[in-house]
Order: structure tokens, then C-alpha cells, then sequence
């Protein structure tokens, strides 16, 4: 039977150049159903009270007896392994993946497709097109294949700055932190950051560098290797390495106590997922918040691959894990050429959607913040609109969401915002290079550094937190941000498509936190 969701058509512009090798060896992922036979995995609202302290989030272990793979699932995927000779590479039973490898001709045999070499302005690929077939004896278990296609899937959401203005202005991240109120007396000390990075690396050296410029000590940072990604600098601030130690100094300075993970995993979709699942199962350091500076327009993702990481998002939220995403840098597009969209996985339910502003600060403190739209000078613009994909969601019922482009009712992106303007932007350090960068990509991590020095202050991880968010005592601690536009959507009071509900007061959202302390 076809997978259903699983149809893909080429990248734009693209094609074929050749049939690929048969004989070399492919390496699959198969994401199979979630057990239903110990408990069904909590709904949204109950999910919401994890917040309040009414329900307590799952430790990893029990979600992945509870809510991971069944035995007698991955005991079938086994059998047709070996039935057919591939080897089974991994197993996560948390995450629900199987990792299956063997030769390129009967891997795609296995799954009815054909897999060719692309060639596109840019790059090239190994591709199908069509859908994914399941062998039989796979059919009720498999919900997801990824891996038999290897184009690029995402982008980095970050901006660096070119030519300055006289009404430009750069701030470190603890500068950043200090304007909005970050709770002082907390560095994030004994909370785990996770970063998800798909492409590029950090140089020890320009992190020991930058953080001894700040005063401050180099936290534990730890490079996670996923489906053979690696801490790989180019030596190039514009590549992917600016995404990189962008994140890193960022959420390192604002929460230098905190211990960073890096995951590093390929740009693909079987990338992307597979290091989202590694983050979020890892019962070696269990980071309790994951931020993602990574994404893509909702309609350059297949249907099952939108599934199966809102699915792993949802995942994260039982287990009490914060989720954070860029919302892009490329307006109300998405870059999508025209229409309006918003970029997944930020337009996830069970992610909290960081957008842009435009921040001065004086004296210490904010004295002018707008959405961030520069694309006039070519320098981006927050992204945020409104999802044609996944339904508004009961958190956001009273926040005046308009319908999406199709008139669907759908779930509105951001939910929070930052300082984003790479004219206002962050001063770091890439590759040896002194610069400033911008870009919702830096909105995450701030905002996961937040999260760290959150949840130390209250001795507990923050989790899943939308449904809080959007309640009227907690969304009147934001900075509403009411000036501006991002090309399809403007500002106005309360919740809006280009800054959400607005930029964070860090002790506001602590004492809001605390009020819901049991």
C-alpha cells in the first residue's frame, strides 16, 4: 500500500542526471506506530497542566514504556531485516525509530520507488518521485520511511549584518538579556540547553575567545554526533557555522551555568527527525529545553514528515521538554515565492514560535522595539502567519487569529518574540570573525536561556508552554509589540502574526511562573 503522505515531487528546477548507484549502501529510518495497548498519549489540555503542576510530565523512561514502539513491532521489523538481508543499524524505543541499511537497489526495491540522481541550481540530490510503498508486513506497523530521498530540507534562520547605518546599534546577549528582565541571581546552572544543528561547526577556540571578552567562564558544551553528522566548521560566518556558534554564544552567555548539546545531524528530512528524537529520548544528559534555529515553508515538507515531527514535538511536551523554534527570516512568505505561509516546525502546536523585532536600547533598558522587517535593504523580515496544516489549537482560541490563506482555521505563528533586526543585531564571534548577527534564529536560543534560568529559579523544568502563555495574567507580562508589519500580516495589541503575544520581562514571567506553582 502507498504511504499515505509520503508523495514527493522535485525541487524546483531540478533534473535527473542519472540513475543512482546500486550497489552502495543507503541507510533508512522507519518510524513506526506509537503503542496504544498501556495508555493513550495525553491530549493538549491535559498536557497544559503540566504547567499548573496538576499533572506531572513523564520521565523518559516511562514515556518510552508507556508510549514508545511495542516489542512485538520492532520484532517485526527485525524479521524483515534479515528476511531481506539489511542490517539493522539502531533501535530507539522512545523515539520509535528503526534504522535499516543495505544496498540502494533493494532498499528501493523493498519500497516501490525508484531513486535517482537530481541535479538543481546549487546542488544535487538523491531523489524519488511519488510515493513510498509498504511491503506488506510493514503496513500496519510503519507510519513514516525517511532517508531514501537526501535533498536539502531546511534552512538556517539567521541574518548577518552588512552595511551599517548611523541608527544601528549591536548588543551582546547578556545585554540583550539584561534590556528585557532576565531574573537576576540565575545563570541557568544545573539545566541542560539542547541546540539541534544541521550543517556547519564551532571552533573551541571562538568560543573561549568570546566568552572571556564577556567576563564570563566557558559553559560545558558537548557535540552529539546524529546519523554521522559532526561538529564540522567550514570557516565561513556566512555558512552554516554563523547558525552554529550563534546559537552557542547566545544561549551560553545569557545562561552561562547551563550545560549546551549540540546535536549535529544532516540536512534531510530522516536528519532533522532523527536528531529531534536523539534530543529529545537522550537519557545521558536529558536536556529539559531544545532549541531549533532551523525550517522550512509547510508545503516544502511532506505530509509524513510534518506528522512525524510535530508528532516527536508532542512527544517532548509529555516528557515536560520546552520546545523552541525560529519562526524564518524571510517575512510572510517564507520565501516561498509569493504566497503566504509560515515554516515548520515553528508552526508545530507543541513548539513555542519565536519571531523578530527591531530593538533599541538605552540606559539598559528597551526604548523603542518593532517587528522586524528589513527587507527593503535585503536584510529579512520576521516571519509569522497563520498554518494551512494544523488546527488552531485550544490555547489560541481567544487570541484573534485570522483565518490562513485557504481560510482554514489554523494554528498562529509566532508565540513570542525577541530581538531579531540584524541591524540591532548580536555581536559574536564566527570563525575568528568579530561580527553581528541576526535572524529569529537568535530569537531561540535567547529564549531558551530564558527557559534555563526559569526553571532554575524554580527548581523544576518549565515544559510544554503554550497552553500557559496564552492565558490573560501571563500574556499581560509581555512587551506587546503593537508598530511594524512583516510584508503580509501588521502588529496591533495582543497576540499578531509577525510577534505574537511579544518580547519576554523576565521577571514578570517568573512571578506569573510562580503564581502557578502548586
Amino acid at each position: 500500500m502507498p504511504l499515505l503522505g509520503s508523495e514527493r515531487a522535485p525541487v524546483p528546477g531540478a533534473r535527473a542526471i542519472g540513475e543512482s548507484i546500486p550497489e552502495a549502501t543507503i541507510t533508512i529510518t522507519l518510524l513506526l506506530r506509537r503503542r496504544s495497548d498501556v495508555a493513550p498519549i495525553p491530549s493538549l489540555e491535559e498536557l497544559g497542566r503540566t504547567v499548573t503542576g496538576d499533572r506531572e510530565p513523564l520521565s523518559r523512561e516511562v514515556f518510552s514504556s508507556r508510549h514508545g514502539a511495542h516489542p512485538d513491532d520492532l520484532r517485526a521489523v527485525r524479521d524483515f531485516a534479515s528476511a531481506r538481508r539489511f542490517l539493522i543499524e539502531s533501535e530507539s524505543v522512545g523515539g520509535r525509530t528503526v534504522r535499516v541499511a543495505g544496498p540502494i537497489s533493494e532498499v528501493a526495491r523493498a519500497f516501490g520507488v525508484s531513486l535517482k540522481r537530481w541535479a538543481y541550481p546549487g546542488g544535487s540530490y538523491r531523489g524519488r518521485v511519488g510515493p513510498v510503498v509498504l511491503p506488506p508486513e510493514l503496513e500496519p506497523i510503519v507510519v513514516g520511511v525517511f532517508g531514501l530521498d537526501d535533498r536539502p530540507q531546511a534552512r538556517p534562520h539567521f541574518r548577518r549584518h552588512g552595511t551599517a547605518a548611523a541608527t544601528d546599534a549591536s548588543y551582546t546577549p547578556p545585554e540583550v538579556a539584561s534590556a528585557y528582565g532576565f531574573p537576576p541571581g540565575t545563570d541557568g546552572a544545573g539545566t541542560t540547553v539542547g541546540i539541534l544543528e544541521l550543517g556547519g561547526g564551532y571552533r573551541p577556540r571562538d568560543l573561549t575567545d568570546y566568552f572571556e571578552t564577556l567576563g564570563l567562564p566557558v559553559p560545558e558544551i558537548v557535540a552529539v554526533s546524529v546519523d554521522g553528522g559532526q561538529n564540522a566548521p567550514t570557516g565561513s560566518p556566512d555558512g552554516p557555522d554563523g547558525e552554529v556558534e550563534l546559537d552557542i554564544e547566545v544561549a551560553g552567555s545569557v545562561a552561562p551555568g547551563a550545560r549546551i548539546v549540540v546535536y549535529f545531524a544532516p540536512n534531510t528530512d530522516q536528519g532533522f527527525l532523527d536528531g529531534l528524537t536523539t534530543a529529545f529520548h537522550d537519557t545521558t544528559y536529558r536536556p529539559a529545553v531544545v532549541s531549533i534555529s532551523w525550517g522550512g515553508p509547510e508545503d516544502t515538507w511532506t505530509a509524513q514528515g510534518r506528522s512525524a515531527m510535530n508528532a516527536a514535538c508532542e512527544d517532548a511536551a509529555t516528557m515536560g521538554i520546552t520546545v523552541l523554534a525560529a519562526s524564518g527570516d524571510q517575512g510572510a512568505t517564507d520565501g516561498s515565492g509569493g504566497a503566504l505561509t509560515v515554516d515548520f516546525p515553528a508552526s508545530s502546536p507543541f513548539a513555542t514560535g519565536c519571531g523578530g523585532t527591531r530593538l533599541v536600547v538605552a540606559n539598559g533598558r528597551v526604548a523603542s522595539e518593532t517587528v522586524w522587517n528589513a527587507e527593503a535593504i535585503g536584510e529579512g523580515a520576521t516571519g509569522g502567519g497563520v498554518s494551512e496544516v494544523f488546527a488552531r489549537p485550544t490555547f489560541q482560541s481567544s487570541a484573534s487569529v485570522p483565518p490562513a490563506p485557504n481560510g482554514f482555521a489554523g494554528r498562529g505563528v509566532p508565540d513570542v518574540a525577541g530581538d531579531a533586526d540584524p541591524a540591532t543585531g548580536y555581536s559574536v564571534e564566527v570563525d575568528g570573525l568579530r561580527t553581528v548577527i541576526g535572524g529569529t534564529s537568535a530569537v531561540a536560543p535567547l529564549w531558551a536561556g530564558l527557559v534555563a534560568r526559569l526553571a532554575q529559579s524554580l527548581g523544576r523544568p518549565l515544559g510544554y508552554l503554550n497552553p500557559w502563555l496564552y492565558r490573560p495574567a501571563e500574556a499581560a507580562t509581555f512587551r506587546d509589540i503593537t508598530s511594524g508589519n512583516n510584508g503580509g500580516y501588521s502588529a496591533g495589541p495582543g497576540w499578531d502574526p509577525c510577534t505574537g503575544l511579544g518580547s519576554p520581562s523576565g521577571a514578570k514571567l517568573l512571578a506569573a511562573l510562580r503564581g502557578l506553582q502548586p
